[in-house]
Protein backbone atom coordinates (compact mmCIF):
# COMPACT_ATOMS: atom_id res chain seq x y z
CA UNK A 1 0.00 0.00 0.00
CA UNK A 2 1.15 3.83 -0.73
CA UNK A 3 1.34 5.50 2.42
CA UNK A 4 -1.07 8.71 1.88
CA UNK A 5 -0.81 9.66 5.60
CA UNK A 6 -0.76 14.29 5.11
CA UNK A 7 2.21 16.28 6.73
CA UNK A 8 0.58 19.31 7.45
CA UNK A 9 3.10 21.88 7.22
CA UNK A 10 4.61 20.30 3.79
CA UNK A 11 1.38 20.04 2.14
CA UNK A 12 0.58 24.16 2.94
CA UNK A 13 4.17 24.70 1.38
CA UNK A 14 3.18 22.46 -1.41
CA UNK A 15 -0.03 24.64 -1.79
CA UNK A 16 1.85 27.85 -1.44
CA UNK A 17 4.09 26.89 -4.24
CA UNK A 18 1.96 25.62 -6.77
CA UNK A 19 -1.01 28.97 -6.49
CA UNK A 20 2.36 30.82 -6.96
CA UNK A 21 3.51 28.92 -9.97
CA UNK A 22 0.01 28.33 -11.55
CA UNK A 23 0.63 24.34 -11.03
CA UNK A 24 -2.42 22.42 -11.61
CA UNK A 25 -2.23 18.51 -10.95
CA UNK A 26 -4.38 16.40 -13.27
CA UNK A 27 -6.13 13.12 -11.96
CA UNK A 28 -5.29 9.33 -13.07
CA UNK A 29 -9.12 10.19 -14.31
CA UNK A 30 -7.97 12.57 -16.46
CA UNK A 31 -4.61 10.67 -17.83
CA UNK A 32 -6.89 7.89 -18.43
CA UNK A 33 -9.85 10.02 -20.25
CA UNK A 34 -8.11 13.41 -21.41
CA UNK A 35 -11.32 14.46 -22.79
CA UNK A 36 -12.41 15.16 -19.21
CA UNK A 37 -9.71 17.89 -18.72
CA UNK A 38 -11.11 21.00 -18.40
CA UNK A 39 -12.05 22.79 -21.85
CA UNK A 40 -9.63 25.91 -20.62
CA UNK A 41 -6.71 24.20 -19.59
CA UNK A 42 -7.05 22.31 -23.24
CA UNK A 43 -7.16 25.49 -24.96
CA UNK A 44 -4.55 26.97 -23.44
CA UNK A 45 -2.35 24.06 -24.36
CA UNK A 46 -2.86 24.96 -27.78
CA UNK A 47 0.13 27.18 -27.41
CA UNK A 48 2.34 25.21 -25.48
CA UNK A 49 4.80 22.74 -27.18
CA UNK A 50 5.22 18.83 -26.14
CA UNK A 51 8.71 19.21 -24.19
CA UNK A 52 7.66 22.92 -23.02
CA UNK A 53 8.48 23.09 -19.37
CA UNK A 54 5.15 24.32 -18.68
CA UNK A 55 3.06 23.37 -16.02
CA UNK A 56 0.58 22.56 -18.09
CA UNK A 57 2.15 19.59 -19.50
CA UNK A 58 1.48 17.81 -16.37
CA UNK A 59 -2.29 17.05 -18.42
CA UNK A 60 -0.43 15.56 -21.61
CA UNK A 61 1.22 12.92 -18.98
CA UNK A 62 -1.32 10.54 -21.36
CA UNK A 63 -0.89 7.52 -23.62
CA UNK A 64 -3.84 9.76 -25.81
CA UNK A 65 -2.44 12.97 -27.09
CA UNK A 66 -2.14 14.10 -30.77
CA UNK A 67 0.66 13.13 -32.53
CA UNK A 68 2.45 16.34 -32.87
CA UNK A 69 5.16 18.19 -31.44
CA UNK A 70 3.23 21.54 -30.80
CA UNK A 71 0.06 22.49 -29.52
CA UNK A 72 -1.54 19.12 -29.92
CA UNK A 73 -4.85 17.80 -27.45
CA UNK A 74 -5.93 14.13 -27.07
CA UNK A 75 -7.32 11.48 -29.51
CA UNK A 76 -9.98 8.50 -28.72
CA UNK A 77 -7.34 5.76 -29.37
CA UNK A 78 -3.65 5.60 -28.57
CA UNK A 79 -0.90 6.25 -30.81
CA UNK A 80 0.59 2.81 -31.91
CA UNK A 81 2.38 1.37 -35.00
CA UNK A 82 1.04 -2.81 -36.38
CA UNK A 83 4.33 -4.56 -37.14
CA UNK A 84 3.09 -5.88 -40.41
CA UNK A 85 3.65 -9.72 -40.98
CA UNK A 86 5.91 -9.30 -43.79
CA UNK A 87 7.77 -7.16 -41.58
CA UNK A 88 7.80 -9.39 -38.03
CA UNK A 89 7.46 -13.11 -40.00
CA UNK A 90 4.80 -14.17 -37.96
CA UNK A 91 0.74 -14.20 -39.09
CA UNK A 92 -0.40 -12.67 -35.56
CA UNK A 93 -1.30 -9.28 -35.54
CA UNK A 94 1.39 -7.00 -33.12
CA UNK A 95 0.09 -4.02 -31.80
CA UNK A 96 2.89 -1.66 -30.18
CA UNK A 97 1.48 1.62 -28.24
CA UNK A 98 3.96 4.29 -28.87
CA UNK A 99 5.36 6.79 -25.85
CA UNK A 100 6.95 8.95 -28.30
CA UNK A 101 4.05 11.65 -27.90
CA UNK A 102 4.65 11.54 -23.92
CA UNK A 103 6.24 14.98 -22.63
CA UNK A 104 10.21 14.03 -23.41
CA UNK A 105 9.52 11.32 -25.53
CA UNK A 106 8.88 8.96 -23.13
CA UNK A 107 6.18 7.35 -20.88
CA UNK A 108 8.21 7.46 -17.99
CA UNK A 109 6.56 10.63 -17.24
CA UNK A 110 3.50 8.57 -16.08
CA UNK A 111 5.60 6.47 -14.09
CA UNK A 112 7.24 9.07 -12.25
CA UNK A 113 4.36 11.14 -11.89
CA UNK A 114 2.59 8.19 -10.15
CA UNK A 115 5.84 8.17 -7.62
CA UNK A 116 5.85 11.91 -6.86
CA UNK A 117 2.51 12.97 -6.75
CA UNK A 118 1.17 10.61 -3.77
CA UNK A 119 3.97 12.26 -1.87
CA UNK A 120 3.24 15.88 -2.86
CA UNK A 121 -0.61 16.01 -2.19
CA UNK A 122 -0.09 14.91 1.15
CA UNK A 123 2.98 17.41 2.11
CA UNK A 124 5.33 14.09 2.41
CA UNK A 125 7.46 15.37 -0.03
CA UNK A 126 7.78 19.37 0.51
CA UNK A 127 9.02 21.61 -1.97
CA UNK A 128 10.45 24.03 0.15
CA UNK A 129 12.63 21.37 2.11
CA UNK A 130 13.60 18.48 -0.31
CA UNK A 131 14.99 17.09 -3.33
CA UNK A 132 13.52 14.30 -5.45
CA UNK A 133 16.23 11.72 -6.24
CA UNK A 134 15.25 9.43 -9.54
CA UNK A 135 17.63 6.60 -9.65
CA UNK A 136 16.78 5.27 -13.29
CA UNK A 137 18.32 3.53 -15.91
CA UNK A 138 18.42 6.19 -18.24
CA UNK A 139 14.05 7.47 -18.81
CA UNK A 140 12.41 7.29 -15.50
CA UNK A 141 15.31 9.97 -14.18
CA UNK A 142 14.31 12.24 -17.19
CA UNK A 143 10.68 11.74 -16.71
CA UNK A 144 10.84 12.82 -12.83
CA UNK A 145 13.52 15.77 -13.31
CA UNK A 146 10.67 16.87 -15.58
CA UNK A 147 7.84 16.61 -13.53
CA UNK A 148 10.29 17.95 -10.59
CA UNK A 149 10.77 20.77 -12.84
CA UNK A 150 6.86 21.21 -13.57
CA UNK A 151 5.81 21.04 -10.12
CA UNK A 152 8.69 23.69 -8.44
CA UNK A 153 10.76 20.89 -7.26
CA UNK A 154 14.50 20.30 -7.56
CA UNK A 155 15.16 17.01 -9.59
CA UNK A 156 18.16 14.72 -8.52
CA UNK A 157 19.15 12.29 -11.59
CA UNK A 158 21.06 9.10 -10.93
CA UNK A 159 21.90 7.20 -13.89
CA UNK A 160 24.50 5.02 -15.25
CA UNK A 161 27.60 6.24 -17.24
CA UNK A 162 27.39 4.23 -20.04
CA UNK A 163 23.53 5.62 -21.58
CA UNK A 164 23.47 7.65 -24.48
CA UNK A 165 24.79 10.83 -24.57
CA UNK A 166 21.31 12.58 -25.11
CA UNK A 167 20.38 11.41 -21.70
CA UNK A 168 22.74 13.50 -20.26
CA UNK A 169 22.50 16.65 -22.17
CA UNK A 170 18.90 16.83 -21.82
CA UNK A 171 19.19 16.25 -18.02
CA UNK A 172 21.87 19.00 -18.02
CA UNK A 173 19.81 21.42 -19.76
CA UNK A 174 16.47 21.00 -17.48
CA UNK A 175 18.43 22.13 -14.55
CA UNK A 176 18.69 18.41 -12.55
CA UNK A 177 21.44 17.54 -10.32
CA UNK A 178 23.41 14.64 -12.51
CA UNK A 179 25.09 11.53 -10.45
CA UNK A 180 26.88 9.26 -13.09
CA UNK A 181 27.09 5.93 -11.19
CA UNK A 182 29.77 3.32 -13.27
CA UNK A 183 28.59 0.65 -15.87
CA UNK A 184 26.03 0.17 -18.17
CA UNK A 185 22.13 -0.64 -17.94
CA UNK A 186 22.71 -3.61 -15.52
CA UNK A 187 24.35 -2.05 -13.42
CA UNK A 188 21.12 -1.25 -10.80
CA UNK A 189 23.26 -2.37 -7.64
CA UNK A 190 25.94 0.78 -8.52
CA UNK A 191 22.41 2.79 -8.65
CA UNK A 192 20.97 1.77 -5.82
CA UNK A 193 24.51 2.23 -3.75
CA UNK A 194 24.60 6.16 -4.89
CA UNK A 195 20.76 5.93 -3.89
CA UNK A 196 21.00 4.90 -0.27
CA UNK A 197 24.20 7.69 -0.06
CA UNK A 198 22.30 10.52 -0.82
CA UNK A 199 19.42 9.01 1.18
CA UNK A 200 21.55 10.06 4.87
CA UNK A 201 21.14 13.60 3.73
CA UNK A 202 17.82 14.66 4.58
CA UNK A 203 17.25 17.19 1.80
CA UNK A 204 17.32 13.99 -0.43
CA UNK A 205 14.37 12.36 -0.92
CA UNK A 206 14.35 9.11 -2.89
CA UNK A 207 11.69 8.06 -5.32
CA UNK A 208 12.93 4.35 -6.46
CA UNK A 209 11.11 3.03 -9.53
CA UNK A 210 11.69 -0.67 -8.99
CA UNK A 211 10.52 -0.57 -4.91
CA UNK A 212 8.12 2.34 -5.49
CA UNK A 213 4.14 1.43 -5.96
CA UNK A 214 2.86 4.28 -7.75
CA UNK A 215 4.59 3.05 -10.69
CA UNK A 216 2.33 -0.05 -10.86
CA UNK A 217 -0.33 2.38 -9.73
CA UNK A 218 0.00 4.62 -12.65
CA UNK A 219 0.89 1.52 -15.14
CA UNK A 220 -2.49 -0.11 -14.09
CA UNK A 221 -4.47 2.58 -14.15
CA UNK A 222 -3.50 4.42 -17.14
CA UNK A 223 -0.99 1.73 -19.47
CA UNK A 224 -3.16 -0.85 -19.13
CA UNK A 225 -6.46 0.58 -19.62
CA UNK A 226 -4.84 2.26 -22.88
CA UNK A 227 -4.37 -1.15 -23.86
CA UNK A 228 -7.51 -2.21 -23.32
CA UNK A 229 -9.05 0.81 -25.27
CA UNK A 230 -6.39 0.62 -28.29
CA UNK A 231 -7.30 -3.32 -28.47
CA UNK A 232 -10.97 -3.04 -28.63
CA UNK A 233 -10.19 0.00 -31.36
CA UNK A 234 -8.52 -1.88 -33.60
CA UNK A 235 -9.34 -5.58 -33.09
CA UNK A 236 -11.33 -7.20 -36.15
CA UNK A 237 -14.34 -10.07 -36.11
CA UNK A 238 -13.01 -12.55 -34.18
CA UNK A 239 -9.85 -11.25 -32.91
CA UNK A 240 -8.60 -12.15 -29.63
CA UNK A 241 -6.17 -10.83 -27.33
CA UNK A 242 -3.55 -13.31 -26.99
CA UNK A 243 -0.66 -11.66 -25.15
CA UNK A 244 1.47 -8.92 -23.61
CA UNK A 245 5.07 -8.76 -23.69
CA UNK A 246 7.05 -6.16 -21.67
CA UNK A 247 10.71 -6.13 -20.99
CA UNK A 248 11.59 -5.52 -17.31
CA UNK A 249 13.17 -2.90 -16.51
CA UNK A 250 11.26 -1.14 -13.32
CA UNK A 251 8.47 -3.51 -14.32
CA UNK A 252 5.92 -0.96 -14.03
CA UNK A 253 4.78 -1.71 -17.63
CA UNK A 254 4.43 -5.32 -15.94
CA UNK A 255 1.18 -4.23 -13.74
CA UNK A 256 -1.31 -2.64 -17.25
CA UNK A 257 -0.96 -6.59 -17.98
CA UNK A 258 -2.36 -7.41 -14.36
CA UNK A 259 -5.08 -5.50 -16.05
CA UNK A 260 -5.39 -6.68 -19.18
CA UNK A 261 -5.55 -10.49 -17.75
CA UNK A 262 -8.11 -9.63 -15.77
CA UNK A 263 -10.44 -7.79 -18.40
CA UNK A 264 -8.36 -10.53 -21.13
CA UNK A 265 -8.37 -13.80 -18.86
CA UNK A 266 -7.45 -15.99 -21.63
CA UNK A 267 -4.06 -13.95 -22.91
CA UNK A 268 -0.85 -14.79 -21.90
CA UNK A 269 1.88 -11.66 -20.00
CA UNK A 270 5.17 -12.27 -20.76
CA UNK A 271 8.49 -10.49 -19.85
CA UNK A 272 11.52 -9.93 -21.16
CA UNK A 273 14.92 -9.65 -20.72
CA UNK A 274 18.22 -9.10 -22.42
CA UNK A 275 20.08 -12.51 -23.03
CA UNK A 276 23.07 -10.99 -22.05
CA UNK A 277 21.90 -10.55 -18.57
CA UNK A 278 19.28 -13.60 -17.96
CA UNK A 279 18.06 -12.87 -14.20
CA UNK A 280 14.60 -14.58 -14.33
CA UNK A 281 15.45 -17.32 -17.37
CA UNK A 282 18.56 -18.91 -14.96
CA UNK A 283 19.50 -16.48 -12.23
CA UNK A 284 22.11 -14.79 -14.63
CA UNK A 285 23.68 -11.59 -14.85
CA UNK A 286 26.18 -9.61 -17.35
CA UNK A 287 26.06 -6.10 -19.19
CA UNK A 288 23.74 -5.51 -22.47
CA UNK A 289 22.72 -2.54 -24.93
CA UNK A 290 18.96 -2.76 -24.68
CA UNK A 291 19.00 0.90 -23.18
CA UNK A 292 15.83 1.33 -21.36
CA UNK A 293 15.71 -1.94 -18.98
CA UNK A 294 17.64 -2.79 -16.05
CA UNK A 295 18.78 -6.02 -14.75
CA UNK A 296 20.84 -8.72 -12.41
CA UNK A 297 17.79 -8.12 -9.74
CA UNK A 298 13.90 -8.61 -9.80
CA UNK A 299 12.45 -5.50 -9.05
CA UNK A 300 9.87 -4.98 -5.83
CA UNK A 301 7.12 -3.84 -8.01
CA UNK A 302 6.80 -6.92 -10.29
CA UNK A 303 4.15 -8.87 -9.57
CA UNK A 304 5.86 -12.42 -10.69
CA UNK A 305 2.73 -14.32 -9.22
CA UNK A 306 0.86 -12.79 -12.40
CA UNK A 307 3.75 -13.57 -15.27
CA UNK A 308 3.50 -16.50 -17.57
CA UNK A 309 6.51 -16.49 -20.09
CA UNK A 310 9.92 -15.32 -19.72
CA UNK A 311 11.58 -14.20 -23.07
CA UNK A 312 15.40 -13.39 -23.76
CA UNK A 313 16.18 -10.97 -26.41
CA UNK A 314 19.82 -11.18 -28.00
CA UNK A 315 21.12 -6.92 -27.22
CA UNK A 316 22.33 -7.34 -30.64
CA UNK A 317 19.15 -7.74 -32.22
CA UNK A 318 17.76 -5.07 -30.98
CA UNK A 319 20.63 -3.27 -32.06
CA UNK A 320 20.62 -4.22 -36.01
CA UNK A 321 17.35 -3.19 -36.12
CA UNK A 322 18.07 0.16 -34.63
CA UNK A 323 20.30 0.48 -37.68
CA UNK A 324 17.56 -0.81 -40.49
CA UNK A 325 14.80 1.21 -39.11
CA UNK A 326 16.69 4.28 -38.75
CA UNK A 327 19.03 5.15 -41.91
CA UNK A 328 18.16 5.68 -45.29
CA UNK A 329 19.39 2.62 -46.83
CA UNK A 330 17.42 0.32 -44.18
CA UNK A 331 14.41 2.60 -44.88
CA UNK A 332 14.88 2.19 -48.53
CA UNK A 333 14.99 -1.75 -48.32
CA UNK A 334 11.64 -1.10 -46.15
CA UNK A 335 10.50 0.55 -48.66
CA UNK A 336 11.54 -1.48 -51.79
CA UNK A 337 11.75 -4.50 -50.81
CA UNK A 338 8.80 -5.31 -48.18
CA UNK A 339 6.77 -2.01 -50.15
CA UNK A 340 5.89 -0.58 -46.70
CA UNK A 341 4.26 2.78 -47.06
CA UNK A 342 5.96 6.05 -46.18
CA UNK A 343 3.64 6.30 -42.82
CA UNK A 344 4.39 2.82 -41.69
CA UNK A 345 8.53 3.81 -42.39
CA UNK A 346 8.23 6.85 -40.63
CA UNK A 347 6.33 4.94 -37.44
CA UNK A 348 8.97 2.75 -37.30
CA UNK A 349 11.23 5.40 -35.74
CA UNK A 350 9.09 5.14 -33.05
CA UNK A 351 10.82 2.27 -32.04
CA UNK A 352 13.66 3.13 -29.29
CA UNK A 353 15.62 0.28 -28.52
CA UNK A 354 14.08 -1.28 -25.91
CA UNK A 355 10.98 -0.92 -28.37
CA UNK A 356 12.32 -3.33 -30.34
CA UNK A 357 13.03 -5.74 -27.96
CA UNK A 358 9.18 -5.60 -27.02
CA UNK A 359 8.46 -6.16 -30.50
CA UNK A 360 10.64 -9.12 -30.77
CA UNK A 361 9.30 -10.37 -27.10
CA UNK A 362 6.16 -10.55 -28.97
CA UNK A 363 7.77 -12.11 -32.19
CA UNK A 364 9.00 -15.14 -30.06
CA UNK A 365 5.99 -15.44 -27.94
CA UNK A 366 3.92 -15.99 -31.46
CA UNK A 367 6.20 -18.31 -32.78
CA UNK A 368 6.03 -20.24 -29.31
CA UNK A 369 2.46 -20.54 -29.29
CA UNK A 370 1.85 -20.77 -32.86
CA UNK A 371 -0.64 -17.94 -33.21
CA UNK A 372 -2.62 -17.06 -36.29
CA UNK A 373 -3.62 -14.36 -38.03
CA UNK A 374 -6.52 -13.98 -35.37
CA UNK A 375 -4.19 -13.55 -32.50
CA UNK A 376 -3.26 -10.33 -31.60
CA UNK A 377 0.01 -9.05 -29.15
CA UNK A 378 0.06 -5.78 -27.35
CA UNK A 379 3.05 -4.08 -26.16
CA UNK A 380 4.85 -0.39 -25.50
CA UNK A 381 7.36 1.97 -26.98
CA UNK A 382 9.11 3.24 -24.07
CA UNK A 383 11.01 5.94 -26.00
CA UNK A 384 11.67 6.40 -29.95
CA UNK A 385 15.14 6.69 -31.71
CA UNK A 386 15.19 10.01 -30.81
CA UNK A 387 17.15 9.00 -27.80
CA UNK A 388 19.44 7.25 -29.66
CA UNK A 389 21.19 9.22 -32.79
CA UNK A 390 24.68 9.02 -30.86
CA UNK A 391 24.16 4.88 -31.11
CA UNK A 392 23.23 4.81 -34.54
CA UNK A 393 26.27 6.99 -35.71
CA UNK A 394 28.55 4.51 -33.19
CA UNK A 395 27.69 1.49 -34.90
CA UNK A 396 28.01 3.17 -38.33
CA UNK A 397 31.31 3.99 -37.04
CA UNK A 398 31.72 0.44 -36.11
CA UNK A 399 30.27 -1.54 -38.79
CA UNK A 400 30.83 1.06 -41.99
CA UNK A 401 28.01 3.06 -43.22
CA UNK A 402 24.64 0.91 -43.85
CA UNK A 403 23.83 -0.72 -47.09
CA UNK A 404 21.11 -2.40 -48.72
CA UNK A 405 22.79 -6.12 -48.45
CA UNK A 406 23.09 -5.12 -44.53
CA UNK A 407 19.57 -4.13 -44.30
CA UNK A 408 18.88 -7.64 -46.41
CA UNK A 409 20.91 -9.67 -43.60
CA UNK A 410 19.65 -7.54 -40.60
CA UNK A 411 16.18 -8.08 -41.27
CA UNK A 412 16.13 -11.79 -42.15
CA UNK A 413 18.51 -13.04 -39.11
CA UNK A 414 17.82 -10.54 -36.42
CA UNK A 415 13.74 -10.53 -36.87
CA UNK A 416 12.59 -13.34 -39.77
CA UNK A 417 15.02 -15.61 -38.22
CA UNK A 418 14.50 -15.26 -34.09
CA UNK A 419 13.68 -18.66 -32.78
CA UNK A 420 11.75 -19.84 -29.70
CA UNK A 421 15.13 -20.16 -27.33
CA UNK A 422 15.91 -18.61 -24.59
CA UNK A 423 11.86 -18.91 -23.37
CA UNK A 424 10.87 -20.53 -20.54
CA UNK A 425 6.89 -21.08 -19.71
CA UNK A 426 6.49 -20.37 -16.14
CA UNK A 427 4.74 -22.64 -13.36
CA UNK A 428 3.66 -21.76 -9.94
CA UNK A 429 7.43 -23.13 -9.01
CA UNK A 430 9.06 -21.39 -11.52
CA UNK A 431 7.15 -17.60 -10.87
CA UNK A 432 8.10 -18.79 -7.33
CA UNK A 433 11.62 -18.97 -7.92
CA UNK A 434 12.08 -15.70 -9.61
CA UNK A 435 9.79 -14.03 -6.33
CA UNK A 436 12.66 -15.49 -4.47
CA UNK A 437 15.04 -13.85 -5.83
CA UNK A 438 13.83 -10.37 -4.73
CA UNK A 439 15.10 -11.43 -1.25
CA UNK A 440 18.91 -10.66 -2.31
CA UNK A 441 18.35 -7.36 -3.72
CA UNK A 442 15.27 -5.89 -1.39
CA UNK A 443 15.93 -8.17 1.74
CA UNK A 444 19.36 -8.68 2.36
CA UNK A 445 20.47 -4.76 0.54
CA UNK A 446 17.25 -2.61 0.96
CA UNK A 447 15.99 -2.89 4.05
CA UNK A 448 12.72 -4.74 3.00
CA UNK A 449 11.60 -7.29 5.38
CA UNK A 450 10.47 -10.98 4.45
CA UNK A 451 7.57 -10.82 5.77
CA UNK A 452 6.68 -7.65 3.12
CA UNK A 453 7.73 -10.23 0.57
CA UNK A 454 5.92 -12.91 1.34
CA UNK A 455 2.84 -10.84 1.68
CA UNK A 456 3.26 -9.81 -2.38
CA UNK A 457 3.23 -13.50 -2.98
CA UNK A 458 0.22 -14.72 -0.70
CA UNK A 459 -1.45 -11.81 0.10
CA UNK A 460 -2.34 -10.16 -3.58
CA UNK A 461 -5.70 -8.98 -2.42
CA UNK A 462 -3.63 -6.69 0.22
CA UNK A 463 -1.13 -5.90 -2.02
CA UNK A 464 -1.30 -5.68 -5.97
CA UNK A 465 -4.99 -5.35 -5.73
CA UNK A 466 -4.94 -2.55 -2.95
CA UNK A 467 -2.15 -0.74 -4.54
CA UNK A 468 -4.35 -0.97 -8.14
CA UNK A 469 -7.79 0.62 -5.90
CA UNK A 470 -5.75 3.43 -4.77
CA UNK A 471 -5.73 5.41 -7.77
CA UNK A 472 -9.72 6.85 -7.03
CA UNK A 473 -8.38 7.91 -3.21
CA UNK A 474 -5.14 9.56 -4.95
CA UNK A 475 -7.55 11.26 -7.46
CA UNK A 476 -9.42 12.73 -4.48
CA UNK A 477 -6.79 14.30 -2.61
CA UNK A 478 -5.13 15.69 -5.84
CA UNK A 479 -9.06 17.53 -6.16
CA UNK A 480 -8.32 18.52 -2.87
CA UNK A 481 -5.09 20.00 -3.51
CA UNK A 482 -6.31 21.85 -6.87
CA UNK A 483 -9.12 23.13 -4.55
CA UNK A 484 -6.83 24.80 -1.95
CA UNK A 485 -4.90 26.25 -5.01
CA UNK A 486 -8.04 28.17 -5.95
CA UNK A 487 -6.73 28.07 -9.42
CA UNK A 488 -9.32 25.84 -11.23
CA UNK A 489 -11.83 27.87 -10.34
CA UNK A 490 -10.05 31.14 -11.16
CA UNK A 491 -8.99 29.49 -14.73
Amino acid sequence: MIDLTKNAAGLQNNINNARENGIIIPTIEQMRHPETIPAKIQEKLKNVGLWDVNPLNLFRITWKNEPTMNGGLYKDVPNYVEIPSELSGVPARIIAMSGKWFPTGCHKVGASFGCLAPRLVTGQFDVNKHKAVWPSTGNYCRGGAFNSKLMGAQGVAILPAEMSQERFDWLHEIGAEVFATPGCESNVKEIFDKTNELSLDPQYMIFNQFAEMGNPLWHYNVTGYALADLFEAVKRPGDRLAAACFTSGSAGTMSAGDLLKERYPQMKLAVGEALQCPTILNNGFGGHRIEGIGDKHIPWVHNVKNTDMAIAIDDEDSQRLLRLFNTEEGQKYLKEELKLDDELIEKLTWLGISGIANVLCCIKCAKYYEMTEKDVLVTVLTDSAVMYGSRVKELNDMYGAYNRTEAIVDHNIHMLGLKTDNMMEMGYAERKRVHHLKYYTWCEQQGKTAAELNALWYDTEGTWDAVHAQAKELDALINEFNEATGLLKNL
